[in-house]
């Protein structure tokens, strides 16, 4: 079997073993063991990729392709480049880490470990997808298990909260599937037959009157799971109601598909409506990105806090999308990477945090740092990370992202990129106080000092996810460059 599928295959015999698991060890031994194979595969696959990349000059490498369904030409088309690789990466270190974080999750636990990995696999899909209806198809395999994570296993309004993140996805992926059928029946413009090939599809001069028609059918589809404003309303009820795990994996992978295939889809299919529609979209985006950064010194819980922080941060990717530069583009991907790990880093010390002290209120807590010294000082770090600072992958994304939107020559432009680098301080004072208010000072209840340090399992969560922000704060070249070369065919569509 080849590289690639078998990160759809191994998600699915994991799920096919956990099924008859007869006990709650069994089911988390066996969720762990399936997914640190998933987790060792997107290693390896990072170097056979530069091993070879190294003789293979192709936008994708690895690449498969099986008829599916021959009366529509649907193909299972699967490829990679250094993008996808990254992001598979992402996936496996932030679902690993997800289930450490889950380890003592007892309230039937083999069917919210099924329902976890289905939904890792539906992402890894996604991401090795070159077909727009095999992708299409991978991404409601990821989106429908969340109504079920968060409507059974979540906590507060779990149930309300559940079925407004289902209905504003749904929705979007009507819109989406829209978008891909428009492009589909006008794949075959320059006489050939239609096709899904995203790279086939490339190779036609769609006509421009159909490009802005279908454009903002594909972007808000994309966009919406991205929490573009004012599609974002479900994002902070969703966050603040879903288990630990399952917010970490929404946050740190889920929500990236919407950049991925804004990327992927609209803009290298569709780049005569993505230019003609950039100048609306980017208003969207740079108001999210500051209205995401004040929602969230507005909140009074973690997690509210995190879910606006989310907001603006992916609004931050979506603006460096929109500026059609390579250097923006690469802090794009950089941010997608960077946020992904962490804002699961930050929802999983959130869950740490209320299992032991049962309450997200940030007036409630205090001087947890002298207690819980390895969560508080991750605490700490992931704080000062978040907010840009430098030798953390922060910092390389959102330099990356404001240099390259500044090299716009347009003063519209560089307007709304001096407005969207305002967020900075916004951040920094959400951060700040937060992580001063918890960790920091006297305890603020003595029943508090009574509570227990990290375990293993949550170590080894947050080590998982701390080691590649550091390491591509401090040696960020390599990744920059493998993610410039990916870039540039898509690049040239649009200049």
């Amino acid at each position: 079997m080849d590289i690639l599928s078998l990160f759809v295959v191994v998600p699915v015999l994991t799920v096919l073993v956990l099924i008859f698991a007869k006990n709650l060890k069994q089911a988390r031994i066996v969720a762990l063991i399936g997914m640190a194979i998933q987790f060792a595969m997107s290693i390896n696959l990072i170097f056979a990729y530069l091993k070879e990349r190294a003789v293979n000059s192709d936008i994708m490498v690895f690449t498969k392709d099986a008829l599916w369904f021959e009366n529509f030409n649907i193909h299972y088309s699967i490829g990679v480049d250094a993008i996808s690789v990254v992001m598979i990466a992402l996936t496996s270190t932030v679902i690993l880490a997800g289930i450490f974080i889950s380890w003592k999750i007892d309230d039937l636990a083999k069917e919210f470990f099924v329902s976890l990995i289905i939904l890792s696999s539906g992402v890894f899909g996604f991401f090795i997808s070159t077909d727009l209806f095999t992708m299409f198809v991978f991404y409601e395999i990821a989106v429908i298990p969340m109504y079920l994570l968060i409507g059974i296993w979540g906590s507060g309004p779990k149930e309300n909260s559940a079925m407004k993140l289902t209905l504003m996805l749904m929705g979007a992926s009507a819109l989406l599937s829209v978008g891909i059928l428009g492009i589909y029946f006008n794949s075959n413009a320059d006489g050939g037959a239609l096709t899904f090939n995203i790279f086939e599809i490339a190779q036609v001069n769609i006509p421009e009157a159909a490009q802005n028609l279908f454009f903002p059918f594909v972007f808000i589809g994309f966009a919406v799971i991205g929490a573009l404003f004012p599609f974002h309303t479900w994002s902070p009820s969703g966050h603040a109601s879903a288990p630990t795990a399952v917010s970490m994996l929404h946050a740190g992978v889920l929500m990236k598909l919407g950049g991925y295939g804004i990327f992927r889809i609209a803009m290298y299919l569709l780049p005569l409506g993505a230019l003609n529609w950039t100048d609306f979209f980017l208003v969207l985006a740079s108001f999210g990105v500051i209205y995401g950064a004040f929602g969230a010194i507005m909140q009074k819980d973690l997690k509210y806090v995190n879910a606006y922080a989310s907001v603006s941060h992916l609004s931050l990717v979506l603006f460096a999308l929109l500026m059609i530069n390579k250097t923006a583009w690469t802090g794009a991907i950089i941010q997608s990477l960077s946020h992904g790990l962490l804002t699961a880093l930050f929802f999983a010390l959130i869950g740490m945090v209320y299992g032991r002290t049962h309450t997200r209120e940030i007036e409630k807590l205090g001087g947890l740092m002298k207690i819980m010294p390895f969560i508080g000082a991750v605490y700490v770090i992931t704080g000062l990370a978040y907010l840009g600072l430098p030798g953390f992958s922060g910092f390389v994304a959102e330099m990356s992202i404001f240099v390259g939107a500044f090299q716009h020559p347009d003063m519209f432009h560089r307007i709304l990129t001096i407005v969207v680098v305002s967020s900075i301080v916004v951040t920094a004072v959400y951060i700040l106080r937060m992580v001063g208010k918890i960790m920091m000072g006297p305890l603020s209840n003595k029943e508090y000092a009574k509570l227990p340090k990290a375990t293993w399992y949550e170590k080894t969560g947050l080590v998982l996810l701390m080691i590649p922000v550091i390491i591509i704060g401090v040696m960020p070249l390599g990744l920059s460059e493998m993610i410039k070369a990916s870039i540039q065919p898509f690049l040239e569509r649009l200049l």
